[in-house]
């Protein structure tokens, strides 16, 4: 009879377990083994590392040729370990791989802590950092990228162990203390000491060791060039560490003053970093190359850039910021001021900030009622209006009765463009925003039609633009070439395909605009030659905004507070109108006179009104919340203050030989006809009811609205 085990099933099967366990363990173990010894036999030579490149150097051109940045890393002297001071050697490795000498390559206590960090922190989405040793780091620098995969991990750990068995520990940190980045653009702490302190690192004291070896975890946080105060704070954490680790004494750590170490002064940098802040970072799209030097070819233009520096320093008051765009007709970017002072703040005022414009955003607004029919000569009422309980008012107080398109536009009378936007069709306004390039949301409550809904200068521009550019789209580009080692490797081509509005539109828009600048509101652009503009001011004088075009050439300005706060005295039509033509007579200078194909029409008298009472005040300033939304009134809820006579009916559109009879298609071929296809890919794809017989969208809820940034 069989003899049968004795054992509880559980226990053999866990017995079976384990023995399975250590068999993949043991297998596993001779395959990493394997796998390190064939690494070690594929290392270079040690003087093969030392002299493997890091980073990738760019050089950046004007559109005349000019370098006007080179971006890449710097190097210094390399340094042998014997005459790297031991205080740097400590401090590194108190900050960054406290049992470097133990370890072979990989930290197993590292590892165990980082294991339970995952689980403890598993489904967070919280990045596991922290078990890189020095060598792993060496490993990263040299041979792998900054991508963060599981895959490439494993290599860092294989490479790092390879690195342990064919190098010493000394050869090791060498490489490390050469090789890695500290910011500024210094790889190697002899390149940092001198771009940080102005010596060289063979004889780096106590604290200036500290501040270097606490760069590392985040170069762009932690470096004197980004932020002074955060280097020095880092610098005392990693003198806490050195104390706590036994690398100096209680003693030294406390007589080591970080505070008194003094820093370098950068360079002062001028506005063209604002624009090659905004341009270089496409390149990551652009191109698909990481390692050879590069040579960027760019639209900006010296002269416009200078011109345009000097405009908006010597107009906006004191502690105003400004910004500038120029467009020319090919979107190609002229010149780009996004603040004052680049030293004292590189925030991008003219790509990144987003604010109201006040009617500077009628622009939308009289497009659509053009696009819908309207002519320049139509005759309009302005009267006392109320459009779901809001009943806007001209800054003056008063209506003028009939008028026209023409004169309501050059003096930004405030009721004719809500009844413009109550018969279009406030979502239609929105789209036309949309179709001409403003990404920021567009809110269709009534009050949009007086630029409530913020945007940002640079598309605002674009718009303008594409207006000058008799209405086919212009997009905005700063990079025009990049070659690798001599060869292109990336060339622009300009778009001309996309027509947004039919030229009689675009026409008709130039008309208002021009009359807006030679006899309305923006006065004070005028330049010597024909111009076509907008000014814009927003509640309480917080912005004041001037965009234009002139000679082939379209630049908007912006002026205001960063903190949103009013700005005595501040309208479109005073400091950014004067920038504008400051700014213009320069960068027009060498071009040809272009005349409009519309001569000027002067606007009616305005009823004898003065022209400070039409615009000398904010555009939505008495009549829209600081939310964007009507203020309440002593009157009753939706009726207007005044008795309101009847909305005109929309005049029919006058015969033009250049537009489509009604119902008629564009005429085939025409190089100019309205590509519908790709604005409906712009506007997402939505069906929208036919133009002029648009629904108003229900009132919405008003939400909290974030302070202008």
């Amino acid at each position: 009879m069989a003899r049968t085990s004795s054992k509880p099933l559980w226990r053999r099967r866990l017995v079976l377990a384990l023995q399975l366990l250590i068999g993949l363990g043991i297998a596993a173990a001779i395959a990493l083994a394997v796998t390190v010894y064939v690494a070690v036999g594929q290392l270079p030579s040690y003087d093969e590392l030392k002299s493997s490149p890091n980073g990738q150097m760019i050089r950046v051109h004007a559109a005349d040729g000019t370098v006007i940045v080179s971006l890449g890393p710097s190097y210094g002297e390399w340094l042998p370990y014997d005459r790297i001071p031991s205080v740097m050697r400590a401090a590194i490795i108190a900050v960054e791989d406290r049992r470097f000498r133990q370890h072979p390559g990989v930290d197993p206590v590292a590892l165990a802590r980082i294991t339970k960090f995952a689980i403890d922190n598993r489904g967070t989405g919280r990045r596991l950092q922290g078990a890189s040793t020095i060598t792993q780091q060496v490993a990263r620098t040299i041979f792998l990228s900054n991508r963060y995969t599981v895959t490439r991990k494993l290599r860092e750990g294989v490479i790092a162990l390879a690195l342990e068995r064919k190098f010493s520990k000394d050869q090791i940190l060498e490489l490390y203390l050469n090789k890695v980045y500290f910011g500024g653009g210094a790889y190697g702490i002899d390149a940092a000491s001198r771009k940080f302190f102005g010596h060289g690192a063979d004889h780096l004291s106590l604290s200036e060791a500290a501040i270097i070896a606490g760069l590392v975890k985040a170069p762009s946080n932690y470096s004197p060039t980004a932020d002074i105060d955060a280097a020095r704070d880092r610098g005392r954490v990693v003198l806490g560490l050195m104390r706590e680790t036994g690398a100096v004494t209680p003693e030294a750590a406390a007589a080591a003053d970080i505070g008194a170490i003094s820093f370098v002064p950068e360079p002062k940098q001028n506005s063209v970093r604002y624009f090659t802040d905004w341009a270089l970072p496409q390149l990551d799209v652009l191109i698909d190359e990481h390692q050879r030097p590069l040579e960027v070819w760019t639209t900006l233009d010296l002269n416009a850039q200078r011109a345009a520096d000097t405009a908006i320093r010597g107009n906006a008051p004191a502690g105003v910021q400004g910004a500038l765009v120029s467009l020319d007709r090919d979107g190609a970017v002229r010149a780009l001021v996004g603040g004052k002072d680049y030293v004292s703040s590189i925030y991008n005022r003219a790509t990144q900030a987003t604010r109201q414009p006040g009617s500077a955003f009628k622009l939308f607004v009289y497009l659509a009622a053009l696009e819908a029919g309207h002519k320049p000569d139509d005759q309009v009422v302005d009267e006392p209006v109320t459009i779901d309980g809001w009943s806007p008012r001209n800054d003056s107080r008063r209506n003028i009765g009939q008028t026209t398109l023409r004169t309501a536009f050059a003096y930004s009378i405030n009721t004719v463009a809500a009844k413009i936007g109550q018969e279009v069709g406030f979502a239609t306004i929105a789209d036309m925003a949309k179709r001409f390039g403003i990404t920021t949301p567009i809110n269709t409550h009534p009050a949009m039609v007086l630029g409530t809904s913020e945007v940002r200068l640079i598309e605002l521009t674009r718009a303008f633009a594409s207006i000058g550019n008799k209405g086919v789209a212009v997009t905005p580009y700063g990079i025009t070439k990049v070659t690798a080692n001599g060869v292109t490797i990336y060339a622009h081509e300009v778009d001309r395909s996309h027509v947004l509005v039919a030229p009689f539109v675009a026409e008709a828009m130039t008309d208002l605009l021009q009359t807006a600048v030679n006899t309305g509101t923006g006065k004070a652009a005028q330049i010597g030659r024909p111009v076509a503009g907008k000014t814009g001011t927003t509640t309480s004088t917080k912005d004041g905004w001037f965009l234009g075009f002139s000679s082939g050439l379209t630049t908007g300005v912006w002026m205001g507070r960063d903190d949103a706060r009013p700005v005595a005295g501040l309208h479109g039509g005073t400091a950014p109108a004067r920038a504008f033509a400051d700014y213009m007579k320069v960068a027009v200078a060498k071009r040809p006179v272009e005349p409009f194909e519309t001569g000027v029409t002067l606007p009616d008298a305005a009823a004898g009104l003065g022209e400070e009472e039409y615009f000398g005040g904010p555009d939505n300033g008495l009549f829209v919340g600081p939310d964007g939304l009507p203020p309440a009134t002593g009157g009753t809820p939706g009726q207007p203050e005044d008795d309101a006579g009847p909305l005109p009916s929309p005049p029919a559109p006058l015969p033009d030989s250049r537009a489509p009879a009604p119902g008629q298609s564009p005429r085939e071929g025409d190089p100019q006809q309205l590509d519908q296809a790709w604005i409906d890919r712009v506007l997402g794809g939505r069906d929208r009811p036919p133009r002029g017989d648009q629904p108003r969208p229900a009132p919405r809820q008003p939400t909290e609205s974030r302070p202008n940034q």
